[in-house]
C-alpha cells in the first residue's frame, strides 16, 4: 500500500523517512510483475511521474534495478524505456530435504533460477546427521558458484515435510523422514560457519503452495503435492492459510478409509496411503521392476511409467486411473469445503500428465456439488518436484522486495 505524508519536526522527518521506504518497497514489489516504464509505475501506483522517478532512481542505487535494454513500446507515442528487476545481482538460496534427494535453488531477483544442484539421498534418512552433512555440501558449492558470479545471496531456507517450528527452526516431526525435534536451521548454519547467510526451515508443501501460487495468478488455490507423504497447502484471497498452530496442509493425512492401510502417523487409511508414491508404484510394477528401483532417478522412473501408458500397458493405465479416482475422492471433499478457483497437482502427479489429469478432473466434476465442480480448474503443476526449493528461494526474496534498502547490491 502506497503511503502519503506532510508534516514538519523530527518526528515527521522519521515519518516521512518510513513513507518513502515504504513506497520504494511498493514499487519494487510493482516490478516483481515484470518490467513497466516510469509512466506505466506511475499510472499504475497512482503516483506523480517525478516521485516515481526518484522512487526508481533510489532503486537503481541500491543496484536492485536497471534500465531495460529491450525498451517497451508505450501505448501511444515514442516507446518508454522500461525499468526491470536487476538480473543476477541478489538471489534466495532454497534448499529441499526430500525422502529421495536433496535439492538446492537459486532464484535472482525477477524469479529466474540461476542455480538447481540435486543429490540422491542414499544413507539412511532417519541419520539427520549424515542427510544435513549433505545439505551442507550442497549449500557450500552453490554459496561458492554464486559468489564466484557477483551474486549476493540474501539467505537460505530449507524445505522439510512435517511439522516444522518457523520461529525456531526446528522439525518437530517429520514421519516420512524418521525426525522428531531435529534443530534443522541450527545444524545447517553451524556446518556452514559464521560467513554463511542466515538459515530458516519451514514446511516444503507450504513453500510449493508459495511457488505455485506464484505462477498461478489467482486469488484462491489449492496445492495438492505427492511424493512418498502427500501434503499441500491452501491460498485464499492471495493469502496463505497457515492455521491456528501454523500446521495447516497436511491434506495427506485426511483419513478417508478407516479399514485402509496403516500410516506412518499412526492412523490408518490416510489420504496419503491412497495416492502415495509407493501406492503408485505398487500398483503398476512388481518389486523387481526398474519402475521400483529406488537406485535409480525418480524423473526418470515416472517418464518410464508415463511411456509405458502411452504405449497401452494395461498395468500402468489401471494404476493410474485408480489413483485417480482416489485423488477425485479425496479433492472433491476438500473443494466442496473450500471452494478453490484453482487445484495445482504437484510433485508425481503432475509427471504422470494428461493420463491422470483427464480422469481426476471428472472424478472432482462428480462429487462437488457446484455444478460444474463451482469452475474449479484442476491442472497439473508446471514446477514439478521444483516446486518447493522454488517456494523457499522465493520466501527469502521476500525480505528483499519489503525492506529494499537493507540489501543494497554494488554496481560493478
Amino acid at each position: 500500500m502506497l503511503t502519503a505524508g506532510s508534516g514538519t519536526g523530527s518526528g515527521d522527518a522519521a515519518a516521512r523517512g518510513a513513507i518513502r521506504r515504504n513506497n520504494v518497497s511498493v514499487v519494487l514489489r510493482h516490478l516483481r510483475r515484470g518490467a513497466r516504464s516510469r509512466t506505466e509505475i506511475s499510472r499504475d501506483l497512482g503516483l506523480p511521474n517525478s516521485t516515481v522517478s526518484k522512487l526508481v532512481g533510489e532503486l537503481v542505487e541500491l543496484g536492485l534495478v536497471t534500465d531495460d535494454e529491450r525498451r517497451r513500446a508505450g501505448g501511444i507515442g515514442r516507446p518508454h524505456q522500461a525499468v526491470a528487476l536487476r538480473t543476477g545481482a541478489r538471489c534466495g538460496l532454497g534448499v529441499e530435504i526430500s525422502v529421495n534427494y536433496i535439492r538446492v535453488i537459486a532464484l535472482d531477483l525477477p524469479g529466474d533460477v540461476v542455480l538447481d544442484d540435486r543429490a540422491p539421498v542414499e544413507q539412511d534418512r532417519r541419520d539427520h546427521h549424515a542427510t544435513l552433512d549433505l545439505a551442507a555440501d550442497l549449500v557450500a558449492a552453490a554459496l561458492t558458484a554464486l559468489r564466484a558470479t557477483g551474486t549476493a545471496v540474501t539467505g537460505v531456507t530449507v524445505a522439510t515435510p512435517g511439522h516444522v517450528d518457523r520461529d525456531t527452526g526446528v522439525v518437530r516431526l517429520a514421519t516420512n523422514l524418521g525426525w522428531s525435534g531435529v534443530p534443522v536451521a541450527a545444524e545447517l548454519a553451524d556446518r556452514l560457519g559464521p560467513d554463511a547467510p542466515p538459515v530458516r526451515v519451514d514446511n516444503d508443501a507450504r513453500l510449493g503452495t508459495v511457488a505455485e501460487h506464484r505462477v498461478a495468478h489467482v486469488p484462491s488455490l489449492l496445492y495438492l503435492t505427492g511424493e512418498v507423504g502427500v501434503a499441500g497447502g491452501i491460498v485464499v484471497d492471495d493469502t496463505l492459510v497457515l492455521g491456528a498452530a501454523h500446521a495447516a496442509g497436511e491434506l495427506g493425512h485426511m483419513p478417508l478409509d478407516p479399514r485402509g492401510a496403516a500410516c506412518p502417523c499412526g492412523q490408518r487409511g490416510c489420504f496419503e496411503t491412497m495416492v502415495g508414491l509407493g501406492t503408485f508404484l505398487s500398483y503398476a510394477a512388481d518389486a523387481t521392476d526398474p519402475l521400483r528401483d529406488q537406485h535409480r532417478d525418480l524423473e526418470e522412473r515416472l517418464a518410464l511409467g508415463t511411456a509405458r501408458a502411452a504405449a497401452g500397458d494395461a498395468r500402468t493405465i489401471r494404476a493410474i486411473d485408480r489413483i485417480a479416482a482416489d485423488l477425485g475422492l479425496g479433492l472433491g471433499l476438500l473443494v466442496n469445503v473450500l471452494d478453490p478457483a484453482v487445484v495445482v497437482l504437484g510433485g508425481y502427479f503432475s509427471h504422470l500428465g494428461e493420463a491422470l489429469l483427464s480422469r481426476v478432473r471428472a472424478e472432482v466434476t462428480g462429487r462437488v456439488l457446484a455444478p460444474h465442480a463451482g469452475g474449479c480448474d484442476v491442472r497439473l503443476s508446471r514446477l514439478g518436484f521444483t516446486a518447493a526449493a522454488r517456494g523457499a528461494a522465493e520466501t527469502v526474496l521476500d525480505d528483499v522486495f519489503t525492506d529494499p534498502a537493507s540489501f543494497a547490491v554494488p554496481i560493478p
